[in-house]
């Protein structure tokens, strides 16, 4: 059974919402999912040990939440080249947020990304419950046996 980390930085709750629903997805597929807020992880240390990673903030004035910044620098130091990963996030007028934590972990990072990041503007409309837990399922699949 792998691990999987789901982090977010959130203002509404919103992106919360999707975090869990992303984690429901990585457990329907038989694999232990922790979701953590951003602002609670202090080192990389706290990022360590798990086999797979989704990072989701809001958009907010064009930008991801300074808590998923800091937790980017962060991640940086914890050698998570190769880790099956994910980024998502809601947004309400654009989304850039979920882009720029998707590049950042594909081409600094070097994760072993998802085809692409989840964009939502809410769990609850357009499919976006069925849509996150998919994600989820897909993330799931990726980790090694």
């Amino acid at each position: 059974m792998g691990r999987v980390l789901i982090v977010y930085a959130t203002r509404t709750g919103e992106t919360r919402d999707i975090a869990e629903l992303i984690a429901e997805g990585v457990r329907l597929e038989g694999h232990e999912a922790h979701v953590a807020d951003a602002r609670t992880l202090r080192s990389e240390a706290d990022l360590r040990g798990y086999d797979g990673y989704a990072f989701g903030s809001a958009t907010y004035h064009g930008d991801m939440l300074p808590a998923m910044k800091t937790l980017l620098f962060l991640a940086e130091k914890a050698d998570l080249e190769g880790r099956p990963a994910g980024a998502f996030g809601a947004f309400g007028w654009s989304g850039e947020a979920n882009d720029r934590i998707f590049q950042t972990m594909k081409n600094i990072f070097r994760m072993d990304m998802l085809g692409d990041c989840l964009r939502l503007k809410s769990s609850r409309l357009g499919g976006g419950l069925q849509m996150a837990q998919e994600y989820g399922r897909q993330l799931a699949r990726k980790l090694k046996s």
